[in-house]
């Protein structure tokens, strides 16, 4: 063996660059007692991704700096052990920030080689994205230019060429660090989850390997960044498109990449191979480590949701109590005179199962007296959404204030279909902090929900959705008989809608010319626009689409287009 490699693929957080730095030096040194002598850490890890407008903070850049230099230091006796570390590095040693002068950022995305206590190697990032949640081009300039360093001596040296994330997507800057003398690629990476996005990255390296004849070391990062999640899954392709190896996902995890020479014939890896996983196991871990960081990094003690008995709030317990544990979610059932017996019922059951802390708080005394003070305006007028709304909003005033004397965070229960045409109530159920579903289509919902009881991945011991809550109709039973169904077509129907205009970007015409009723379409595309001003109001949460609302849907309010 000529080589090992570790990847130090580990869940660092946003801002914390002292214990990000203790993270990796803690990393550094098990790997080295390994028989590691070289440790890749993912892109910018020493700050976390992304950091979004903090890169222009001096005192943040010269923090990621200092962080740095600690690691290097720290591991200064270890001087036959390289760390490729990801950090920002303000161009030609300035301080990082633009002036009124300069147009353009003075950072680098960058990843700093350290040997022996010292920096020995920049590379900068040449292909920066600005697509779909990335917007670099706002933060850094672009490198140029291949990084080559050695690892080893005499026969035993390795030649190492480094890209960062982006530049593995594109054929030049291979071929650059090949022609520099690159044996090997390592690629650092901070790639966001989507459904899917696993597959997509191992086939463009593997492309990439074959393309340009040389193997590849993928170092991915794993954790949750508010409304973001990075996988891990981090994985080595030998040099002929061949997958070498693949670490877990969704896990913290040292990933050892054993690297050897065949005589004639280059190098060759070896490494464990984590199985291949379905969409529904990716989904469901992505939920969960999802909530676990944002409530962990954010110091919150646990979680509180309105728990309806309907399939909503069912599958976002369900998360909850995976990511958190029972003792740290709490369930409040908030019945009116429309709340069917089944409803709370089920709630019941659930909570019973979840074995989570269970309450019931009748609104209708509220409902009476919002009615008794506003008769007089109303006086004459038929009941409609101001009477249903009004409902909503009193269960969210009684989250909020429990969350507010106990600290919870208060989880909204909210899909993507109800976000995309407007069925939902600002104030009323989009009242929370954290929206665990916000990116899942409703007939997701019902499919994550069944594959849940058909496994246990965290060991709770039963199916935790009772069986009803997934068969019953759609209600929000803020009016007597009402289903989901008298304002929205079929979720069938309605989801295969969003995902062509939403999150495909399909034109109304070709919607329609693919067999969809042209009047349907333009309702549902016009709720889609009526109803930006309600996703502006709403917490984040979780993306797993290639395109959610949020970073990825940047679309004004006020616009006359309707296209």
């Amino acid at each position: 063996m000529l080589l090992k490699i570790y990847v130090a693929q580990l869940n660092y957080c946003v801002g914390d660059m002292a214990g990000n730095a203790r993270k990796i030096i803690a990393a550094a040194r098990k790997a080295y007692a390994d028989g590691a002598r070289l440790v890749l850490t993912p892109e910018l890890a020493i700050c976390g991704y992304a950091a979004e407008d903090l890169y222009l903070r001096p005192a943040f850049i010269k923090a990621c700096q200092d962080a740095v230099d600690l690691v290097a230091s720290e591991l200064a006796d270890l001087s036959d052990l390289s760390v490729v570390i990801g950090c920002p590095v303000p161009v030609d040693g300035g301080s990082g920030l633009r002036t009124h002068s300069v147009s353009v950022p003075q950072l680098y995305n960058a990843a700093c080689v350290l040997q022996s206590g010292r920096r020995v190697k920049t590379y900068a990032k040449q292909e920066l994205p600005n697509y779909q949640v990335f917007d670099e081009r706002r933060y850094f300039t672009p490198g140029q230019g291949a990084c080559v360093f050695h690892v080893g001596q005499g026969k035993e040296r390795v030649a190492l060429g480094v890209l960062i994330c982006e530049d593995a997507w594109f054929e030049a800057p291979a071929r650059q660090a090949k022609a520099a003398g690159a044996e090997l690629l390592v690629v650092i990476n901070a790639s966001p989850f989507h459904l899917g996005k696993g597959d997509e990255r191992e086939a463009m390296m593997q492309s990439r390997s074959k393309s340009c004849g040389l193997p590849l070391v993928f170092a991915h990062l794993v954790g949750g960044q508010d409304e973001v999640v990075f996988e891990g899954r981090s994985f080595a392709v030998q040099a002929d498109g061949a997958l070498a190896g693949r670490a877990l996902s969704f896990e913290e995890s040292l990933f050892a990449v054993d690297v050897l020479r065949n005589p004639g014939a280059g190098l060759y890896l070896a490494a464990a191979c984590a199985p291949s996983r379905s969409l529904e196991a990716d989904l469901w871990d992505a939920l969960v480590l999802g909530v676990r960081d944002y409530l962990g990094k954010n110091n919150f003690p646990g979680a509180i949701l309105g728990l309806s008995g309907g399939i909503d709030s069912a599958l976002v317990l369900a998360v909850a109590v995976d990511a958190l544990g029972a003792d740290k979610v709490r369930a409040v059932m908030m019945p009116s005179a429309y709340t069917a017996d089944m409803s709370w019922l089920d709630a019941r059951e659930m909570a019973v199962r979840m074995k989570v802390r269970y309450d019931e708080l009748s609104i209708e005394p509220q409902v009476q007296a919002f009615k008794a003070s506003l008769a007089g305006e109303f006086r004459g007028l038929a009941e409609n959404t101001a009477e249903e709304n009004i409902q909503a909003r009193i269960r969210g005033v009684f989250l909020m204030a429990l969350s507010n004397k106990f600290g919870s965070i208060v989880l909204t229960t909210g899909n993507k279909s109800e976000m995309a045409t407007g069925y939902c109530t600002l104030y009323g159920d989009m009242a929370g902090g954290f929206a665990v579903i916000k990116d899942l289509l409703k007939t997701t919902v019902f499919k994550l929900a069944r594959w849940r009881n058909e496994n246990d991945p965290y060991g709770t011991g039963q199916n935790p959705i009772p069986e009803r809550i997934i068969t019953r109709a759609p209600s929000a039973e803020l009016r007597a008989d009402q289903t989901d169904q008298d304002s929205l077509p079929p979720y069938e129907v309605l989801d295969a809608i969003l995902q062509r205009y939403m999150e495909n970007d399909e034109s109304i015409e070709f919607i329609v010319a693919a067999g969809f009723d042209a009047a349907l379409v333009d309702r549902i595309t016009r709720l889609i626009k009526l109803n930006e001003y309600k996703r502006r109001q709403s917490p984040i949460g979780i993306r797993v689409s290639h395109r959610s609302f949020g970073k990825d849907w940047r679309y004004p309010v006020t616009s006359q287009f309707r296209a």
